[in-house]
């Protein structure tokens, strides 16, 4: 069964985002850590416990990060929703099988050691999904 994992909003200052967010939220991120091979830096809040969706604020390391090109076009804000799901390479060959377009043919590694992938917007609505399998 599939649950949101966590909305996903991209931002281009990290440290003045989280302060933001802990105020509205009413805690501190649980985590914050670079993810390389997507050339961002996430900071993760719960607000609701550890089996709660997560708020993830998204910020790019570099020029070339798929997510500084994404600001530069959209603006900061909602980037993507993510989804739990038990066998991400089943549920990635279920999506192909249907016509979705898929960005990731196959997982990759996430933040919190998570394995991911994306499912392209065009396929969802103009919403960017990230599947996502603890």
């Amino acid at each position: 069964m599939s649950k949101v994992s966590h909305i996903g909003i991209a931002v281009d200052n990290l440290e003045k985002s989280i302060e933001l967010f802990s105020k509205i939220l009413g805690c501190d991120p649980i985590s914050i850590e670079e993810v390389a091979d997507q050339k961002v830096k996430v900071a993760i809040f719960r607000p609701g416990g550890e089996h709660t969706t997560a708020i993830e604020l998204v910020c790019p390391v570099s020029n070339d990060s798929p997510v500084k090109k994404y600001i530069d076009k959209r603006g900061q804000g909602l980037h993507h929703i993510s989804i739990n799901v038990e066998n991400i390479a089943d549920k990635l060959d279920h999506l192909k099988s249907k016509d979705f377009k898929l960005i990731d043919q196959a997982p990759r590694q996430g933040a919190e050691g998570k394995k991911i992938a994306f499912v392209h917007p065009s396929s969802t609505s103009g919403v960017l999904i990230e599947l996502e399998q603890d």
